[in-house]
C-alpha cells in the first residue's frame, strides 16, 4: 500500500503534468508495488484538487472493455473515471489539441440516468430501466503520463491508467437521443473517420456484449464505495473501436446511422 504521502505527490505530480502540459513517467516506475487499491486512491485524491478549483462531478466512464481497446492498450482490464464539467465540448465544435496530453478520440455510446443505480449486483435489465437515455459519445482521452517511457520502452500498466483519471479528457454527445427500448444497443455502431478518410468502424456489442454491461461495471465498481449513480449522470459504457491520434488540424466525424452523427474539429 502506497502512504499518504506517496498517494497526494502521486497526484500532484498528475494534476502539475496536465497544468504544465508536459507528461511524467507511468507511475508504477517509481511505485512498482502499487496496487488497484493504490490507483483508485491516486485517482480520487487528483479529482478532490479538480473539486477544490470548482469542478463539479458530472457522471463516471469505463474504459478498456473492448478487445480492441484491450489490445490496442497491450491491458485487460477495465478501468474507471470521473467525468467532471469542464469535460464537455460540443458537439461539431472545436477543441485546441494543444491543451491536452497525446490527445485520442474513442467512439461509444453515453447513458444518462433517470433513476439512481447502485449496487454490486446491478443487471442489464437495471441499467436499462433507470436509463432515460441513450446518445452518441466520442470520448477525448489523453495520457498524463507517458503511455510507453522513452528512455526504457516500460509500458504503462492498468494501474497507471487508473490513477490518471483512466486516461479522461473530455467528452462530446450528438446525434439522435433514443430510449433504452427503442433499440437494440448491440447493433448500434459507427463508421468513423478522419479527416474524410474511414478510420475505424464497430459495433456496441464489442463492449461486453451489450454497452448496458459497461454501466453494470461502473456501479458495481463505485458501489463498495456507497456511491450511487444518480439521475442526470452521463455514464460513458466504454469504446467500441481503437483510439484514433489527433492533432491540430485534424477533423473527426461518426457516423451512427439511424442515430444520426457527431463531429468535432481540432486546432
Amino acid at each position: 500500500m502506497l502512504t499518504e504521502q506517496q498517494i497526494n505527490k502521486a497526484a500532484n505530480d498528475l494534476y502539475a503534468a496536465e497544468v504544465n502540459r508536459k507528461q511524467i513517467a507511468p507511475l508504477t516506475l517509481t511505485y512498482p508495488d502499487m496496487d488497484m487499491d493504490d490507483a483508485y486512491a491516486v485517482q480520487s485524491a487528483w479529482v478532490e484538487r479538480k473539486l477544490q478549483t470548482g469542478r463539479k462531478v458530472i457522471g463516471y466512464k469505463i474504459g478498456l472493455t473492448s478487445r480492441a481497446m484491450q489490445r490496442t492498450m497491450k491491458i485487460d482490464t477495465p478501468d474507471y473515471g470521473v467525468l467532471l464539467d469542464d469535460m464537455v465540448f460540443a458537439d461539431g465544435g472545436n477543441i485546441c489539441a494543444s491543451d491536452f496530453l497525446d490527445p485520442q478520440i474513442e467512439v461509444e455510446l453515453a447513458f444518462v440516468l433517470k433513476k439512481p443505480l447502485s449496487g454490486e449486483n446491478v443487471t442489464v435489465e437495471q441499467v436499462l430501466d433507470a436509463t432515460d437515455y441513450v446518445v452518441p459519445a466520442f470520448e477525448l482521452i489523453a495520457a498524463r503520463s507517458v503511455r510507453v517511457d522513452p528512455k526504457t520502452g516500460y509500458a504503462r500498466k492498468v494501474f497507471d491508467t487508473i490513477s490518471d483519471n483512466a486516461a479522461n479528457a473530455g467528452i462530446i454527445t450528438g446525434g439522435r437521443q433514443v430510449k433504452p427500448g427503442e433499440v437494440d444497443l448491440r447493433w448500434c455502431g459507427a463508421i468513423v473517420e478522419l479527416n474524410g478518410v474511414i478510420e475505424q468502424t464497430g459495433l456496441a456489442a464489442a463492449v461486453l456484449g451489450h454497452p448496458a454491461q459497461g454501466i453494470c461495471c461502473i456501479a458495481r465498481r463505485f458501489a463498495p464505495h456507497g456511491i450511487s449513480l444518480e439521475p442526470g449522470q452521463v455514464l460513458l459504457s466504454g469504446s467500441f473501436t481503437a483510439p484514433i491520434k489527433v492533432k491540430a488540424g485534424d477533423a473527426v466525424q461518426a457516423d451512427y446511422g439511424d442515430l444520426g452523427s457527431i463531429s468535432v474539429d481540432f486546432i
